[in-house]
């Protein structure tokens, strides 16, 4: 069991160790333990044979019960204590984990690597967890993300009529600093302005945003396709599969388009837990960072670089997106 009851973005970055796995040792039996809302993301993988799900509320007892359901290893790729201990009290056999918690001692075999000091990616420290079974994965490899072909018909006829390029507008995110909703706008009325389909993507809440901060004029754009709150997220990895570019945050979205040949530009704020070496998604595109000085967190207006995301202009975001349609490179980190 590879256990990470995690985000979008932070379990897209796991699939590289299912994929060691299967290669590694072809004939074992693969689950992945993901969170509820993100399980959908692994669906008709390769490497990975199930897929169990928990969302944070069950009793003990229940995730004891779960870990007693016939696994020889499991590799805890974040070391959630809750979850050690259950596997711990299920006595499964084989528990890895990283060795510097004060609940590794629920681990039998332990890595000892800090991922605080960010020297490599975040899927080049999930695969190393492998060196507890005592494997050499090798090269890592990037995820790739799978999608039915209804799915992917579903996403044509979803999209049919809209202009290509296809350009998806990705405005939320959950754990980062946000450009401002008003310069997503702008970006929106430029793409559309040059013939360019646009997809606004999102949750419910966030389109409720979106929309009450929509300037004057802007009400009816040729073009603009608002998907907002109204996709499950396997109907948006569809939507992503089908498009030609995606712009948000560092957000799950930049990670499943990664995983799904989606090039992606994308701003990342200037906090040293969001380093583009530890963080960037494995595919193609940019990742924009403000040319600001890294910081350890952020102290909100208190900081002289407030405004840090908001440096980085519609017009710079415009030409990186023309950049990225024009040239299929990998993801590289530009300071603006």
């Amino acid at each position: 069991m590879l256990v990470r009851p995690d985000g979008i973005g932070d379990q897209v970055l796991c699939l590289p160790v299912a994929s060691a796995l299967r290669n590694l040792m072809p004939g074992a039996r693969i689950t992945f333990l993901s969170s509820t809302y993100a399980a959908p993301v692994l669906q008709h993988h390769p490497d990975i044979d199930d897929v169990l799900t928990v969302n944070g509320n069950e009793r003990f007892g229940e995730l004891v019960a779960l870990f007693r359901k016939g696994f020889d290893v499991a590799v805890f790729l974040k070391p959630f204590p809750k979850l050690m201990i259950a596997a711990w009290a299920a006595r499964v056999p084989t528990r890895v984990a990283t060795g510097y918690r004060w609940y590794s001692i629920f681990a039998n075999r332990r890595v000892y690597e800090h991922r605080h000091d960010f020297s490599k990616h975040e899927s080049e420290y999930n695969v190393s967890l492998l060196k507890g079974l005592g494997l050499s994965p090798g090269p890592n490899t990037r995820p790739v993300l799978v999608l039915t072909s209804g799915e992917r018909q579903w996403a044509q006829k979803r999209l049919d009529g809209l202009p290509r390029p296809r350009v998806i507008v990705h405005p939320g995110g959950i754990s980062t600093r946000r450009w401002r909703i008003e310069h997503y706008w702008d970006l929106v009325q430029k793409l559309a302005g040059k013939g360019f389909g646009v997809i606004l993507t999102g949750s419910s809440d966030e389109g409720q945003r979106f929309g009450s901060e929509r300037p004057s004029g802007q009400d009816s754009l040729y073009g603009v396709l608002n998907l907002m709150g109204q996709m499950s997220l396997r109907e948006l990895m569809a939507v992503i599969a089908g498009s030609d570019v995606l712009i948000a945050g560092s957000s799950g979205p930049i990670h499943l388009a990664a995983g799904l040949g989606c090039p992606i530009v994308s701003m990342f704020d200037p906090r040293r837990n969001q380093l583009p070496i530890r963080w960037q998604p494995l595919g193609q595109g940019i990742v924009l960072r403000p040319d600001v000085p890294t910081c350890e967190k952020c102290i909100y207006e208190d900081c002289p670089y407030w405004d840090c995301l908001d440096r980085i202009t519609v017009d710079q975001v415009a030409s990186r997106i023309q950049h990225v349609l024009e040239h299929a490179e990998p993801v590289s980190v530009m300071h603006v």
